[in-house]
């Protein structure tokens, strides 16, 4: 069975059947990366400790989300 006919089967189920079958499919495709998860925290405790040691400075919410066009 190619995609087109898998597609063409499943837009005939019931709304809470695709629901299941969404959920399945983005939930394959969302897997966490214990690499790249660790990676970060490693990463985001040392910002926190430079900014705690004032070696890193904040830039205020404000600044970040302003719209500058």
């Amino acid at each position: 069975m190619n995609s087109q006919q898998l597609l063409n089967e499943a837009l005939q189920l019931k709304a809470s059947e695709k629901f299941s079958i969404i959920d399945a499919l983005l939930n394959s495709l969302d897997k966490p990366d214990s690499e790249v998860n660790e990676a970060w925290s490693v990463e985001a405790e040392k910002r926190l400790t430079a900014y705690r040691e004032g070696r890193l400075k904040g830039v205020p919410m404000e600044e970040i989300f302003s719209d500058q066009s």
